[in-house]
């Protein structure tokens, strides 16, 4: 099973997202970083993805073999995370087959209504028990 996790910017959230991963599922997986700059990729890497790329085309062309994507909600909102994520990477995630495990992050003028606001280590709580969730039906 392969993994994708996607960030960008820094790559902190992505950095706690494979983190996360690596402790709940030490080496059951292939997890495979993606990112919109070579920065995030790194810190993703440092904690403990297998491999890794950024870029446009790496991300249009990673997630196709994805089973799973997991990030922050912005990786489907094109133009988001200060305009690095472009429409056509968000395209390329929204539209491939994997499920994915958004993380609801807030963005500015994006209000998710009915979500409870919680702080990001909650958030990778729910997100690997909804991860255990998928893998059980797979």
């Amino acid at each position: 099973m392969i993994i994708v996790v996607i960030d960008g910017m820094g790559g902190s959230i992505g950095h706690q997202i494979i983190s996360s991963l690596r402790k709940e599922f030490p080496e059951k997986f292939e997890i495979i970083a993606l990112a919109t700059n070579a920065v995030a990729v790194n810190h993703m890497l440092k904690a403990g993805a297998n491999k890794g790329a950024s870029g446009e085309n790496a991300i249009v062309i990673s997630v196709k073999n994805a089973d799973i994507i997991i990030g922050p909600l912005a990786i489907v909102i094109p133009n988001s995370m200060m305009g690095e994520l472009t429409p056509k990477m968000a395209e390329a995630i929204s539209s491939c087959g994997a499920d994915k495990i958004l993380l609801p992050l807030t963005y500015p003028k994006i209000n998710l209504i009915g979500i409870e606001k919680k702080p990001v280590p909650h958030l990778m709580e729910d997100a690997i028990k909804h991860l255990k969730e998928v893998i059980k039906n797979v």
